[in-house]
């Protein structure tokens, strides 16, 4: 008997329910990885950041590409922070509230966060400062990508973090071979049931992390034009 059907035995459907979680994943992981070099692309060209680009490696495993993504977001975070950091010192303090005003004009903010700019770099466009203002004034680092990083880190440590993201592949009979040493038969179902709730959680957390990064690219394509 095969193992599937030892594990499945009432339930055919089941046998392709784990390849169609993995799969997901994969896809959804895939999109952030390169909404996320968008992020990186636009931070490196226009406020001088170094941040090395990410990609996936499909000879490794979920976790250990879930800590590449987070490893860079991170970075992001940290550069965000930088930026205000660099406002609220170089800045008047009126001047640097008026920044976090959502009743002050954004041209206003533009011009306040290009001054800045232009000590720090030397030279200073207005897409830097318009980026730096919607990074800053949004909900982008605060909840957006701390929301996702949590996401990701339990998503490592679930049942199916140590499998290969190239296993699917190889059919439902690796998968379940290289997730039975993480938990045993009985509680599989309910392995695999919690990872779709945070697989859930994960899809919606990365529409808003791609919504958000979209915003900030589609401005600075408009302004380029």
């Amino acid at each position: 008997m095969a193992l599937s059907d030892l594990l499945y035995p009432d339930n055919p459907k089941r046998k392709q329910e784990l390849i169609n979680l993995h799969q997901e994943l994969l896809d959804c992981m895939s999109t952030n990885f390169h909404a996320t070099n968008e992020l990186v692309g636009v931070l490196n060209k226009h406020l001088g950041c170094t941040i090395t680009p990410i990609e996936m490696r499909e000879s490794s495993t979920v976790k250990e590409n879930c800590e590449i993504i987070i490893q860079v977001m991170s970075e992001i975070q940290h550069q965000v922070q930088k930026i205000d950091s660099d406002m609220k010192e170089k800045l008047e303090p009126v001047l640097y509230q008026k920044l976090y005003d959502i009743k002050e004009p954004e041209l206003e903010k533009i011009a306040i966060a290009q001054r800045v700019f232009s000590i720090i770099l030397g030279e200073a466009t207005s897409t830097a400062a318009m980026v730096a203002i919607k990074l800053l004034g949004s909900n982008f680092l605060t909840l957006t990508v701390s929301k996702l990083i949590g996401l990701l880190a339990a998503i490592g440590a679930s049942v199916l973090g140590g499998v290969s993201i190239t296993i699917i592949g190889l059919g439902l009979e690796m998968i379940l071979h290289a997730i039975l040493g993480a938990v045993e038969r009985s509680q599989l179902l309910t392995a695999v049931r919690s990872y779709e709730k945070h697989l859930a959680e994960f899809k919606a957390a990365s529409e808003k992390y791609q919504c958000a990064i979209h915003e900030v690219t589609s401005l600075v394509r408009q302004q380029v034009q």
